[in-house]
Formats: structure tokens, sequence, C-alpha cells
């Protein structure tokens, strides 16, 4: 008999509309499914718009106090009038009047509950050009550019259907992961080289003029490389020490997203570490455009996430976002985030609100990643009862930012809650989503609950497609790509 792991905290409470009867009435934490997507690229896929319906979603605000999770219902319709495919109407001009609070500086008060259509589109916007990194991505060993990415800076939005995004890459960016164990790319066991990572882009004068102000985007993409899995799985906590005047040793962050966004390629490559190559060309840009109303976007997709709340983190901490010349006028700082992991403690979490970094957290309750790490000790780990700190509490990891909770799942192909194209594809088309039942819910009692009431309904279940099921979750939980 086939065996799934017991795995902790992950809840799975929708199923596949293939094993409903129709027509059927949905209980609280059932839904209906994305049908699965063509083989297009995501670009392709992300421009494709089916019949839209009301979407429920779960929005809350990690705090301190661990705010309760409210539920919102989203209704909205498809277009295919600009390149996110939802543009309403009602929002051309308005971007540029309240860009700041899109950004986050009100922590998007009155903009998550109920999702403001203009944030929506927004999110869907740098979503896309988080999409392009996976797009642009050679993963073919046969290729010359494997790992790197297809295409020269000039034409690569263009070549993933973003020409008319009205952005310009700047540079491309690469990670060297610290562990090197197997050969990667024809490279020998221990030799260290940079992976294609993401892009930095600056808005054009049209694009700035829409926007209310220039925007520099960084965007990374996800783990691919086995280096990068590593990397991943190095769950220990470190202090970041980014400013070397002050250590601040009480904020730690996962040591692995660390030693990625840190390492280089040593002197006998010459590649400096993500961390230099990014602070040199933000940097660079903000010098170039200094004096105008300026926003600095960090946008990625699961361990991308992570490397763009340490670059916003970095640039806070290191006052690279002020005049230097004019202390009260800062640059705003904001993460758009989906479906991405803890990056560090309590402390570092503190030290990003201090700073005034702005987070948005695009997730869904199904996808195990943003439950990593930090499955036991975590930020509602930290107090007992409501009163007391208990001693680990520096040990324990934080989400940071407000979150926008989704709830969709797959029965035959579980790998669709990490999917960014998923991700997008609802918030683009929403479609019928559930929100997160009650914390702790046991997906395989759901499951049997789920097979005996099908039964009743002389459902005809095809053994083999339960089979096929069981085995897609057990690859997802064992070796689920970030």
């Amino acid at each position: 008999m086939l065996r799934l792991p017991n795995i902790p905290n992950l809840n799975f409470p929708t199923f596949s509309e293939e094993f409903l009867s129709k027509p059927c009435l949905l209980r609280p934490n059932e839904g209906i499914s994305v049908l699965p997507a063509p083989p297009l690229t995501l670009q392709q896929q992300l421009r494709i718009s089916p019949k839209p319906s009301p979407t429920v979603i779960s929005t809350k605000e990690i705090s301190k106090n661990n705010a309760t999770r409210t539920n919102t219902t989203l209704d909205c319709t498809c277009s295919n009038s600009s390149s996110s495919g939802c543009c309403n109407s009602s929002n051309i001009g308005r971007l540029a009047s309240i860009w700041r609070e899109v950004q986050g500086s009100k922590n998007w008060e009155n903009l998550v509950d109920p999702l403001d259509s203009l944030l929506r589109e927004e999110i869907i916007r740098y979503g896309e050009f988080v999409a392009a990194c996976y797009d642009a991505f050679d993963v073919d060993p046969n290729s010359r550019r494997y790992l790197n990415c297809k295409y020269g800076k000039r034409r690569m939005l263009s070549e993933v259907g973003l020409g008319e995004s009205g952005y310009e890459v700047t540079k491309y960016i690469y990670a060297t992961p610290d562990k090197n164990v197997f050969p990667i790319g024809g490279n020998s066991i221990g030799s260290s080289c940079g992976k294609w990572i993401g892009y930095i882009a600056v808005s054009n004068d049209e694009e700035t003029k829409r926007l209310g102000r220039r925007d520099v985007l960084v965007t990374f993409r996800g783990t691919v490389t086995i280096p990068e899995w590593i990397a991943n799985l190095m769950s220990s906590l470190t202090p970041a020490r980014l400013d070397p005047h002050y250590p601040r040793p009480q904020v730690k962050v996962e040591a692995g997203f660390l030693s990625l966004y840190t390492s280089n390629e040593g002197k006998k490559f010459g590649l400096g570490s993500c961390r230099e190559q990014l602070l040199s060309e933000v940097g660079r840009v903000l010098n170039k455009y200094k004096g105008e109303d300026m926003s600095i976007t960090l946008a990625g997709h699961s361990m991308g996430s992570a490397l763009a709340l340490l670059l916003a983190y970095d640039i806070a901490e290191l006052g690279l976002n002020k005049d230097k010349l004019n202390i009260d006028h800062t640059i705003p700082v904001t993460v758009f985030s989906f479906g991405g992991p803890r990056v560090g403690n309590s402390g570092f979490k503190e030290r990003c609100e201090e700073l005034g970094v702005k987070v948005l957290r695009i997730t869904n309750i199904n996808d195990p990643i943003t439950k990593l790490p930090g499955v036991f000790l975590n930020e509602h780990f930290r107090v007992l009862g409501g009163k007391y700190e208990v001693p680990w509490s520096c040990s324990c990891y934080a989400h940071v930012g407000v979150e926008i909770l989704l709830d969709f799942f797959k029965m035959h192909n579980p790998s669709c809650v990490h999917d960014l194209g998923t991700y997008l594809s609802l918030l683009k088309c929403p479609r019928r989503l559930q929100v997160q039942g009650k914390e702790g819910d046991d997906f395989f009692n759901r499951a049997k609950e789920f097979v005996i009431s099908g039964a009743q309904n002389k459902l005809n279940f095809n053994a083999l497609q339960l089979k096929n099921a069981a085995m897609n979750m057990v690859n997802l939980v064992q070796s689920q790509r970030t």
C-alpha cells in the first residue's frame, strides 16, 4: 500500500472538480480548481482569458499581534487590452495619483480587503516581469547559454512578450551558490560559476509619466539548479551583518539565502556577488535619475522572493534610498513576493518594519514552500498564552509584511500549488477559490471523507487515477522545485 508522508502544518482543503458530482454544492473549503494550462509559454498562458467568475480571497497582515484572517470577495472581469490582460478603464490615470499607496505607504490599508482592482493590476504586472525570468532562462543542457538568459538585454523583454511594458533592462544579475556538490552545466565538482537569476529594469519616460514616478525594478526567478536547492535547505539562522558599521547580531536570516546573496566566484573568475552586482547597479540608476520621484520595486517567486526581501533590507539598512542632502526624502522600497518562504527571524522582521520596507506577499494556503523554513519554530510559537515570550523566540522564523492569501489545489496535479503561472492566472481571470478553513485540517482525513461522499453519490472513481494522484503528492513533498 502506498503511504503518503505525514507532513505537519500542511493544509490541502480543496479538490479538483473532476472528483465532484455534477451539479454539486461546494461545502466550506472545497472549490473548483483551474483547468490544465495548454502547452504554451508562461507569458502566453497568462494572456488566455477564460470566462470570469467570483473569487474568494483571504487577506491578513502579519503583525506582532498576529492579526486575525479576514475574508474578502473579489469580482472582476478579464480583458486583453493591456499586457496584464486586466486593465480596468476606471483605473486609467489613477495610478499616477495614488502610486505611493499602491506601493504600500499605508500598508495597503483599504486596498486588500476587498482587493482593489488597481492593486490587483499592479500585482499581475509585476508578476509577469517575474514570469519573464522563467521564459528567458535557458534550461537546455545542450545549449551554449545553459543556465543563463537566452537573449540579450535589449531584446529580452520583447522576446518574452513584454516589449510594450515600458521598461528597459539595464543589467543582468547572476548568483553563485556557496555549496557546489554536483557538476552543473559541464563544470567540475567544486567549481564556482554564477547562474543568471534575474534582471534590473527601469521605466522609460512614457511609462514613468503613467506610473507617476520613475520605477526601478529588480526581479528574481525561483530555484532551478541543484546548488540552489542545497542553499535553500540550509535552514539555520545566521546574523545578516550587511551593514559593517552596525552589525545588529539580533537580525538573523536563513543561511542558505544569505550565502546565495553574498557569495562570489572568487578572484579566478572575477564575477562579484549577487549583492555587489545589485547594489552597484541600483546605486548607479538612482544617481542617474536623482531629483525625480522614484520607487524601488523588488519582485520574485519562491527563492527569488527571499532574495528580493534581502535586497530590500540591504538597500534600506545602508540608506541607499535616502537623499543625503534631504534626509526627509526617502525613495519607497517595496517587495512583491509570490509564493515566498520565510527569510529571517523576528528581529529581521522588526528591523524591516523600522526601516519602512514594504512587503506584499501573495501566497496559496496549500503551498508548502510558504510554510518553510520554520515549520515548527515560527511567528505562531513565539508567545505562550498571548503573554509570555518563549526563550527561543530569537530563533523563530517570521514572515514579513501584508499577505493576500489564495486557496487553490488540484488533486491530480499538486505541483500547481506553487506554480507562478497558476498564481497569476487566478489573479488575472479569477475563478472560484475558497478561504482557508480551520488551522490544522488533516488533508488525509479530508481525502478519505471526500472519497466516501463521492461513493455515496455513485461516482465512478478510477483506481489508477487515484494512484497517480497519490504519487504526485509524494513527488510534490519530496522533490517540489521552487
